[in-house]
């Protein structure tokens, strides 16, 4: 099975051989068949692929307002978000 890619860095396409069946290799020309994958499977595969998946400067950026305590963390809005996050999975 070969992947084969276009322009961009994410898997487009899954091309494989096949030899037809009730002949041997090499007598006969493989098939080919390709397999086109969807545009949100192509999204995941450049996700994974992404090695800017994180967002330095904005950590940074928490970082520096958390040791200068400049940083106002609500509790009660974590609380509220935790709390409908548990009774959606109730459901």
């Amino acid at each position: 099975m070969k992947i084969t890619s276009s322009s961009s860095p994410s898997i487009n396409s899954v091309t494989s051989s096949r030899t037809p069946a009730g002949t041997r290799a090499g007598k006969n020309a493989p098939e080919r068949s390709t397999v086109e994958l969807s545009p949100a499977a192509r999204q995941l595969a450049t996700l994974k692929n992404s090695d800017n998946d994180v967002d330095v400067a904005r950590v940074q950026a928490i970082r520096d307002a958390i040791a200068s305590g400049q940083l106002k963390i609500d509790t009660g809005r974590i609380a509220d978000s935790l709390l409908a996050s548990a009774r959606e999975l109730l459901k």
